[in-house]
């Protein structure tokens, strides 16, 4: 047998193999329509576009390139089924088997992700994805359900010692793509709900892998999985691959992450946050309580200075007390002096107003009085005898005694009226004639009148 280093023109290099191989595939197959479903569908900034295509069995890599990317109006998204036309080439610098796509035709909708949809309504309908139990901040427990070396882990385990490194964490390597992946997460999740030392308040279960093609994280969107997950006694967590996926494990979880960082974030409170807030709450607690010991400083000065010392407050009452004696003893003087005056002149007006003098006066006004009294009598009495002396001769003068005495008579009739003329009497009439010493009785005998009879004169002397 001959060894192909005795004959150099039989040695081939590396890159003579790969442009062999490709002016080979290029000439062999040409341009081909081939129809397959996208798949990891990537757009770098140099406007490039990079995809897989496949199917049930075999997948290609793709490119379409910048100057036939703008001529493409389909959609370019994971999941959708197309047809493309496409060289099928190779990429010499890495050896890489791939197909440089021409033009690209929809073909309809990817049959993976139309059975994962349906697949996704039904287990919505059955309540799988209804889990929303709160889980422990931060957990005093972590239960890593990964790969145990893939970049999630590190990504948690780094996010984890920053944040908050007082948690436990526990890995439970297992694989996180391919067909073993989905019954490995299941048993790993039952043997966890089975350990008594686990709480459910306490303690949770993150399931995490970094990004993939949709063929990579499909593990994760097992039925059989989803219902572990929903039936798990502790609480789970679910991170899988990158922001714009979402697998059924993360409906189904109890909380869900768009990365396994963004997981350990949300799980455990950041160290430097807590210490600044403490920080701050520290400098507010210094704060508060250099105000309210400078309050209390301000109201110490304030009583220290209404403070006296009791020897000075026993000066300032004997010295008050000593003002208040002098005023009083000033006071008592005045008064005696001024009540001592209103003494003497009491005494001095007792002594002018004395019931002795008094009485001696009165005793001489009543002598006096007496004395006048019997003086302006014997003078009252003398008017008055004087007085009565005239009356009486006045009413001799003037009485009808005296004319009685001259002889005269008063006639009065029975009823006692004086008579002055005979009309008023009649014959037969009783009459009374009063005398100067007494009366006589009448009776007429007959009346005429004056000029009938010339009156009889008598002399009361010659009587």
């Amino acid at each position: 047998m001959l060894d192909p280093s005795d004959d150099p023109q039989h040695v081939l290099s590396v890159s003579d193999l790969n442009l062999r191989a490709r002016q080979a595939l290029e000439a062999d197959l040409g341009e081909q329509w081939i129809e397959g479903e996208l798949s990891g569908v990537s757009r770098p900034a140099s406007g490039h576009l990079y995809f897989t295509l496949k199917d049930e069995r075999a997948q290609v890599k793709a490119v379409l390139f910048r100057t036939r990317a703008r001529f493409v109006s389909t959609p370019m998204r994971d999941g959708d089924l197309v047809r493309v036309r496409a060289r099928v080439s190779l990429f010499e610098p890495r050896g890489d088997y791939q197909l440089i796509v021409e033009a690209v035709q929809a073909a309809g909708a990817g049959a993976l992700l139309a059975a994962l949809e349906a697949l996704k309504t039904r287990l919505a309908n059955e309540g799988v994805f209804t889990n929303a139990r709160p889980l422990a901040y931060p957990p005093r427990h972590l239960l890593v359900l990964s790969s145990a070396t893939g970049a999630a882990l590190r990504d948690v385990l780094a996010v984890l010692s920053k944040r908050w490194p007082l948690t436990t964490v526990t890995l439970i390597a297992v694989p996180v793509q391919g067909a073993e992946a989905a019954p490995a997460i299941i048993a790993a999740l039952g043997l966890l709900n089975r350990q008594p030392a686990l709480d459910p308040a306490q303690d949770v279960v993150l399931i995490t892998r970094g990004g993939g093609s949709l063929e990579d994280l499909w593990a994760f969107n097992d039925e059989h999985l989803a219902r572990a997950i929903h039936h798990s006694r502790l609480p789970v967590m679910s991170a899988v691959g990158h922001e714009t996926d979402q697998s059924l494990s993360d409906l189904a979880a109890d909380a869900s992450a768009p990365t396994p960082s963004a997981a350990a974030e949300r799980l455990v409170p950041s160290k430097q946050e807590l210490v600044s807030q403490l920080g701050q709450l520290e400098g507010r607690l210094k704060g508060a309580q250099l105000r309210h010991l400078q309050r209390e400083g301000q109201r110490l000065d304030h009583l220290r200075a209404r403070l006296r010392h009791p020897g000075e407050a026993i000066v300032r009452q004997r010295q008050t007390l000593d003002q208040l004696r002098s005023r009083m003893a000033r006071a008592m003087a005045g008064r005696m002096n001024g009540e001592q005056q209103r003494y003497l002149d009491l005494t001095r007006r007792l002594a002018l107003r004395s019931p002795q003098r008094a009485l001696a006066e009165h005793h001489k006004q009543l002598t006096d009085l007496k004395r006048r009294l019997v003086a302006a009598q014997h003078q009252q009495l003398t008017r008055q005898r004087q007085r009565l002396s005239a009356t009486v001769r006045e009413l001799q003068a003037v009485s009808p005694l005296a004319v009685l005495a001259r002889g005269y008579s008063i006639l009065t009739n029975p009823r006692g009226e004086a008579l002055t003329q005979a009309s008023q009497t009649h014959p037969g009439e009783h009459l009374q004639a009063r005398l100067q010493e007494g009366v006589l009785h009448l009776e007429v005998i007959d009346t005429a009148p004056a000029s009938e009879r010339s009156p009889t004169v008598i002399d009361p002397g010659s009587s």
